[in-house]
């Protein structure tokens, strides 16, 4: 089994929890939560390259050939940043469950 399948699940969720969430606010808080994931998976993506690339060429870990795609980013195989990006979308995807589950329980209590 390689990693990209391995992660193709969780990537799967991400979107889709990132786009159910993502619809049910209004236009304009709907356009700054993608906005900010796009920036937030930016950096983490970038992060990624650079840490696990010096992980990586110290010898901390590594992938066998037969596991990976193929292409990297530095020494990264591309199936590296599927997490990050998975990050980047589940955050604010479960940052608005809990939110909203929040404020109907305050409502509730009192």
């Amino acid at each position: 089994m390689t990693y990209a399948l391995i992660s193709l699940p969780f990537l799967a969720i991400g979107v889709l929890a990132a786009v159910i969430t993502a619809r049910s606010l209004p236009r304009p808080a709907r356009r700054r939560r993608w906005i900010a994931t796009a920036i937030a998976a930016a950096v983490l993506l970038a992060l990624t390259g650079v840490f696990d690339t010096v992980m990586i060429a110290a010898g901390l870990f590594g992938y066998a050939d037969g596991t990976r795609l193929g292409p990297t980013v530095g020494l990264a195989p591309i199936e590296d940043f599927a997490y990050p990006t998975v990050a980047a979308l589940l955050v604010p995807a479960v940052w608005t469950i809990v939110r909203r589950r929040a404020q109907r329980g305050g409502d509730d209590e009192d």
